[in-house]
Parts: C-alpha cells; sequence; structure tokens
C-alpha cells in the first residue's frame, strides 16, 4: 500500500459537517498512527531539505500538528500563523475572501527574516485563502515563500489555482 492510500484509509469522511451539503475530511483517526505521521513528516522533511527551509510558518491550528515535528527534524525556527486576535504580541494582518465575506490572519511581525526561506504548513489545502494569505504575510516581512505543503488537497475546489506561482506539495488528492 502506498503512503497516500494509507493515509486516505485513515481519513475519516464525516458528512454535513460543518453544514449540509460538505463533507469534511478528519484526519483524527490518522493523528492516532504515529507511523504514518511520521511518514508524512518524511514527505515534508525531503521537500523542505530541497528547498533549503529556514523556516516553518504554520497555519492554525492543524498545520501546527505537523509544523512542529517537522521543525524539530529540520532543526528550524517555528512560525505559528494565527487566526486574528489569537497572538500576544504586536502582530502583521492578512484579510482575504470567504465564500461569504473575510477572514484575517496573523503573524508577529519579528516572525521572519529578511531572506529567510520558509515553508508554509497546513493540513488541507480547499480554496487555498488561508494558504495564500499566509504566503503574503512571509512575503511581507522580506521571507521568501519556498513551498506550500498539505496532507490533503481537495482538488475540486481549485486552491492549488489560486497558489499559482507557488511550489505546491500534497500528499493525498481528492
Amino acid at each position: 500500500m502506498t503512503l497516500e492510500e494509507r493515509i486516505k484509509a485513515l481519513i475519516r469522511d464525516v458528512p454535513d459537517f460543518p453544514q449540509k451539503g460538505v463533507i469534511f475530511r478528519d484526519i483524527t483517526p490518522l493523528l492516532k498512527e504515529p507511523k504514518v505521521v511520521s511518514e508524512i513528516i518524511d514527505e515534508f522533511e525531503a521537500f523542505a531539505r530541497k528547498k533549503g527551509i529556514e523556516v516553518v510558518a504554520a497555519i492554525e491550528s492543524r498545520g501546527f500538528i505537523f509544523g512542529m515535528p517537522l521543525c524539530l527534524r529540520l532543526g528550524v525556527p517555528f512560525v505559528p500563523i494565527r487566526k486574528e486576535g489569537k497572538l500576544p504580541w504586536a502582530t502583521i494582518k492578512q484579510t482575504y475572501e470567504l465564500e461569504y465575506g473575510t477572514a484575517t490572519v496573523e503573524m508577529h511581525k519579528d516572525a521572519i527574516s529578511r531572506g529567510q526561506r520558509v515553508l508554509v504548513l497546513d493540513d488541507l489545502l480547499a480554496t487555498g485563502g488561508t494558504a495564500l494569505a499566509s504566503a503574503k504575510l512571509v512575503e511581507s516581512l522580506g521571507g521568501k515563500v519556498e513551498g506550500i505543503a498539505f496532507v490533503i488537497e481537495l482538488t475540486y475546489l481549485g486552491g492549488r489555482e489560486k497558489l499559482r506561482g507557488y511550489d505546491v506539495l500534497t500528499l493525498v488528492r481528492y
């Protein structure tokens, strides 16, 4: 069985969550399998090493699950990207469009140094709005987004198209 097949076998489909008509891809069963999680981190590590990554910027909250172990493997800093109002110190913000309204993500204004090679990381690529906003945060501080990585990609939502121009890695596609 390939890694993709093992990951898919561990992802639970939850119909009508968070609203009717949506199939939520739940990674919590996957998290009970440390060997598979370790293999996911292996894939992210190989991608990051090829890119010379100096910082991992992970998106709240499920991106943190994969981001911190990856940082430990690489020996690089971890930068949290959070929803507005969750970080305790001076931040920079990026607002982006949602289907109904807008959302904002933030990062500490001293999180990235000019010229640092950054990997943006999250668990799931859907429409791409959060990932693009996160990449813009990194770039606004002078960081260079060398790649954006996800465990899951929902191809039918077109998020990869929104991230055109970035090197995007996904391990599983629906």
